[in-house]
């Protein structure tokens, strides 16, 4: 009769694992579920953090934020800046990838002039786009050559957004073109070679083989753009400070102006409890759609 192993818990193999396993869960702990927890904590209290201390309000915080005006302005602009980022960002670096994934010369040279944007601090990016945009800017010296007015690009509150936007936009480009040419190499070569020997011509061929073959791909793409495009703080602190007229104020700065310019710490935590449970679902919707795969 064959012998029967019943396997503890605290095996050898089960005890090194929690070893090994033990500083990192410290670091997760301490790191990143306390201070979620003690968000959540806050976001149920008001006061500061003074000899008065905070207390215990309830759900007062989240009843603001529903009748809060600016609060429900500053979502608006949100997604708009986040829609109207993540499209481009994915159409261009997909085109992009495309025509760099064939054997062109200077690719390296272009591939690494794509993905500069992607290294440089926003910081230092979001005072050169302060700078082009400014009234006398390069860009109004443009539009002046040739015969055009300058714009108040900063300090209308139609353009200020837009630049925030373009300056999103470029600097996501690179990275997601570099997931999109790692994606592409993914795809067999023998599925073009049919396609050819079928006389699908190139537009065929992007629709019902490269794209197919890219869903997952594009999945992480929007997922990972729109957590970028949520939790946009310096394009907004650097170059417009979130006006004129609170027209490019989101979410991310609203939440730092609460906290640490009007020291109401409980109704910020709850401005980013809000913001941690829209990540939290596109990170779910991101882990369902490729459990689907």
């Amino acid at each position: 009769m064959p012998k029967t192993y019943s396997k503890s818990w605290l095996d050898n193999d089960t005890a090194a694992a929690w070893i090994f396993l033990t500083p990192a869960l410290i670091l997760l702990s301490v790191f990143i579920i306390w201070p979620i927890a003690y968000l959540f904590y806050l976001s149920f209290t008001a006061g500061s953090f003074t000899s008065k201390g905070i207390y215990w309000i309830g759900l007062k915080n989240y009843w603001r934020l529903l009748l809060n005006s600016d609060f429900w302005q500053v979502i608006t602009n949100t997604i708009y800046f986040t829609v109207a980022t993540i499209i481009p960002s994915l159409i261009i670096p997909l085109g992009l990838a495309v025509l760099l994934n064939r054997s062109l010369a200077l690719r390296g040279i272009l591939r690494s002039a794509y993905f500069l944007p992607s290294i440089i601090s926003l910081v230092a990016a979001g005072l050169g786009f302060r700078w082009l945009f400014q009234t006398t800017g390069p860009v109004n010296g443009l539009l002046n050559f040739f015969g055009i007015p300058a714009v108040s690009w900063l300090g209308d509150t139609f353009w200020a957004m837009p630049v925030l936007i373009l300056m999103s936009i470029w600097k996501q480009i690179g990275f997601n073109m570099v997931v999109f040419l790692a994606g592409l190499q993914a795809i067999p070569p023998s599925r073009y070679e049919a396609a050819d020997l079928d006389g699908a011509n190139a537009w065929q061929q992007f629709w019902h083989i490269t794209l197919p073959g890219l869903r997952p791909t594009v999945i992480f793409v929007t997922i990972t753009t729109a957590i970028f495009t949520l939790r946009s703080f310096e394009q907004v602190y650097v170059i417009t400070g979130g006006g004129p007229l609170n027209s490019t104020n989101l979410l991310v700065y609203y939440i730092y102006q609460e906290a640490f310019a009007q020291f109401d710490f409980g109704y910020a935590a709850a401005a980013a409890t809000v913001l941690l449970a829209v990540t939290l679902v596109l990170v779910y919707l991101q882990l369902q759609t490729w459990g689907e795969e």
